[in-house]
């Protein structure tokens, strides 16, 4: 009898080969069928474009069916819109943006983003647009020359044209939010075909692009697939995290002032350690804050000088003008510290006067106390006998002996004295004997 080609081995092993089988194939579907989230709640900074530009990533990696990207944002720097939208036009993952929840919007460097997407939409209650360029910060000035600032929005018109062209959106309406800085509404923008639709939540929004036609940026044209796909929130990492934090224009602004203040106090009091750590630690993360926003260095420098004003006052007695001279220049560097082409990229002006005023005043009180110790007579050793007040007992022509300080001291003096008269001291010789003189 002719012996099978398998054997118990073999048999024992098949249902755990099949459920092997059944697992990856069912994490290849589950993968494949992925919806990625990300949420952007943050002005346009190079933070947010490394958070779009990894989302962008990770969905290209997965395989993902789509990725959302949920903005509200008033805008940002240009060079990172830039970068973001290179990064979604070139991406082979359909993009959607969506603007929510109600009450969020698109402005700005946003509405570029938005247009520059395969889909377009908003949750009821929101708006888009205002996107002249000053707003987005091209030339990083508050006043730009007349020229330069034709140029500048020939080229962002120029750019959103090309953006609302290719996805197939309101070329007029688009170019309208730029050289004119109109706003739409969700209803207005969909009349008006700037946006594809309104969904009032991600659940919608997915049942709505359901089969929905896409135009990619190449001109292709893609149906959305999209039934029964789960939606995953992409979280952020701890570094993600800190640096959304740190980018926070205000606390860059206080780690500045704390470093300034530590430092200070260490110079003040060698040996203090701690002080010196966290006024290292804090400057260091300022700095790195000040790499992400767009600093003034002119303003930097400013507080800088405020500060060796505020130190220099120890030494010169400028009768207050070096302090008041550091408190000016404090406050004008606080205010110049961060040129930003949006109020959200600058510290709040109702945020840098109390602190400014507040940080002045520390450094007062400080020069006050050094001033003070420096001035103060010494009770000590033979320094502290001079001022003392005592009596004669005994004198014969220029010299005797005196009561002071609770003992007896041989005595001198330019004039004669005598006994029983009050004598101050006003030197102590080598060979302490005490130089004095009638009160």
């Amino acid at each position: 009898m002719a012996r099978p080609f398998y054997n118990e081995f073999t048999v024992k092993k098949i249902p755990v080969l099949v459920l092997c089988l059944f697992l990856f194939l069912s994490a290849s579907v589950e993968l494949q069928a992925r919806i990625l989230s990300l949420t952007i709640n943050a002005p346009i900074h190079p933070v947010t474009a490394e958070l779009i530009l990894k989302a962008l990533e990770k969905a290209r990696d997965e395989q993902a069916s789509l990725l959302i990207i949920k903005l509200n944002t008033p805008g940002g720097l240009d060079s990172s819109m830039r970068e973001i939208i290179e990064g979604i036009v070139n991406s082979p993952v359909p993009v959607v943006a969506y603007v929510s929840p109600s009450g969020a919007r698109a402005a700005s460097a946003g509405f570029f983003i938005a247009v520059a997407c395969d889909v377009f939409a908003m949750a009821p209650g929101t708006s888009t647009g205002a996107a002249h360029p000053v707003s987005i910060g091209i030339t990083g000035q508050s006043q730009p020359d007349k020229t330069m600032e034709e140029k500048v929005t020939h080229d962002a018109a120029a750019y959103i044209r090309t953006l609302a062209e290719k996805r197939g959106r309101n070329v007029k309406m688009a170019e309208d939010a730029v050289r004119q800085s109109l706003s739409y509404t969700e209803q207005e923008a969909l009349k008006g075909k700037v946006i594809d639709l309104v969904a009032g939540s991600e659940s919608d929004l997915i049942q709505a692009l359901d089969g929905h036609q896409i135009k990619r940026f190449d001109g292709r044209l893609e149906t959305l697939k999209l039934d029964d796909r789960e939606i995953h929130q992409i979280p952020l990492t701890f570094r993600q995290k800190l640096l959304m934090t740190i980018a926070n224009p205000n606390l860059a602004y206080i780690l500045l002032m704390i470093g300034l203040l530590g430092l200070y106090f260490e110079f003040a009091n060698p040996g203090a350690i701690l002080p010196g750590v966290l006024g290292g630690i804090s400057l260091l993360l300022a700095f790195f804050s000040f790499q992400i926003l767009p600093v003034n260095y002119v303003g930097l420098l400013l507080i800088i000088l405020g500060t060796v004003l505020f130190i220099l006052e120890v030494k010169v007695h400028s009768y207050g003008a070096l302090t008041m001279g550091g408190i000016v220049s404090v406050l004008l560097g606080s205010i110049m510290l961060i040129r930003a082409p949006i109020p959200e990229l600058r510290p709040s002006l109702k945020f840098i006067i109390p602190v400014a005023l507040g940080v002045s005043l520390v450094f007062i009180f400080l020069v006050y106390l050094v001033i003070r110790a420096h001035t103060r007579r010494t009770i000590t050793g033979k320094e502290g006998m001079v001022g003392e007040t005592g009596k004669v007992l005994t004198w014969a022509g220029q010299e005797g002996k005196v009561f002071v300080h609770g003992e007896i001291w041989r005595a001198v003096a330019d004039d004669p004295l005598l006994r029983g008269d009050r004598v101050e001291v006003v030197e102590v010789k080598n060979n302490l004997t005490l130089k004095v003189k009638k009160i």
